[in-house]
């Protein structure tokens, strides 16, 4: 019986390191399927390149903080794979007590929207991680971050924080409160659902999750994450009673001269 018990052992872990090495032999081989089509030095090139690209230094700090404390709060502590995490997003799978997580990096989720490729099958997660190591080959951390939310889609049509701030509150994104910097980092995960001008509780329930995560990772306490819930954050093109002067504001700021205002008023009109 331990003999049985001992080759059993030894066949799952021959099986577990075969299933591993065949994963990332293809996630290898994808990966050089799609920089055959264009590299991922050149797609970061071209983001960066983009006449809505904000640099790093010119986007609110709270917005970085509260998009990793919501998205990949380990951001900083892990390569391109966080194994922490895809081991308890595996369990939340299967096990009631575990809340339910998914397994991707800000990493990964940068290279999946670089190459526009969102279906998720077994061969392309291999080769979003071979990717996904290539990307922090070439960039630094803070660089990814800023890659990141220069090309997420942050619902009602507005793709990049300087679309995002402009169209949702008629700000830059260096001018974004606390408050509307941890509205806008809610969406990416749902941007329909946590569209704040036609789903504003939605958008609010979402905010005060992205608080509660910065709190629980000790970003900000818990008297600042109330106070920053209690900001009044109101998008621009919703109504809601009393709010009248932070839409009249919010309006003259979308009319005013500078870039993104230009730009976004062109597309609209």
């Amino acid at each position: 019986m331990k003999k049985f018990f001992k080759w059993l052992l030894v066949l799952l872990i021959a099986g577990s390191l075969a299933g591993i090495t065949i994963f990332f032999v293809s996630g290898i081989r994808t990966a050089d399927e799609f920089e055959a089509r264009e590299s991922v030095a050149s797609l970061v090139s071209r983001a960066e390149a983009s006449p809505d690209y904000v640099p790093y230094q010119d986007v609110s700090p709270m917005l970085y903080q509260a998009t990793i404390a919501i998205e990949d709060a380990r951001y900083y502590s892990h390569d391109e794979v966080d194994l922490i995490a895809l081991v308890r997003a595996g369990l939340s799978q299967f096990l009631p007590f575990f809340a339910r997580s998914g397994g991707s990096t800000i990493d990964m989720q940068t290279v999946k929207n670089l190459y526009g490729q969102f279906d998720g099958t077994p061969v392309w997660k291999a080769g979003e991680i071979v990717l996904a190591h290539r990307l922090e080959k070439i960039c630094t951390k803070d660089q990814i971050i800023s890659l990141y939310v220069n090309i997420i889609n942050y619902g009602n049509n507005y793709h990049g924080i300087a679309q995002a701030s402009m169209g949702y509150f008629g700000v830059l994104p260096s001018q974004l409160t606390d408050g509307q910097a941890t509205m806008l980092a809610g969406i990416p995960q749902s941007p329909t659902l946590y569209n704040p001008v036609t789903n504003y509780a939605a958008a609010r329930g979402k905010q005060r999750l992205v608080l509660d995560a910065m709190v629980r990772n000790k970003m900000i306490t818990q008297e600042e994450a109330d106070a920053i819930y209690a900001e009044p954050v109101v998008p621009i093109g919703i109504y809601i009673p009393g709010t009248a002067d932070v839409l009249s504001a919010a309006s003259a700021s979308l009319r005013s001269g500078d870039l993104y205002s230009q730009r976004l008023l062109s597309l609209a009109f």
